[in-house]
């Protein structure tokens, strides 16, 4: 499922607000948390899951087409780890 298409069902559901305002919402809860990650705070939806930021450390890599060594910089990554409610929900069928 797409970002529009999650506002859709949502406005399928919700036949009384405009599906204008229903983006709006969706776009202001996903800005706020990337914003968060973004200042390294972990972001916890119960029964859903979590939201973190994970640091790769800076290593040695290959370019894989001339083997030649290449210096990786540190990076920082998303990571998401599932609720127990939410991994119940997908391995319950």
């Amino acid at each position: 499922m797409i970002k529009s298409e999650l506002v859709q069902r949502i406005a399928a559901q919700n036949p009384h607000l405009y599906q204008r305002d229903i983006e709006n919402i969706v776009n202001t809860i996903l800005d706020k948390i990337a914003t968060a990650m973004a200042n390294g705070d972990r972001v916890e939806l119960r029964g859903f899951g979590a939201f973190s930021v994970k640091s790769r450390p800076a290593r040695v890599g290959r370019n894989p087409r001339t083997g030649e060594k290449v210096e990786v910089r540190e990076k920082f990554v998303p990571f998401f780890k599932t609720g127990k409610e939410m991994r119940e929900r997908l391995n319950d069928g």
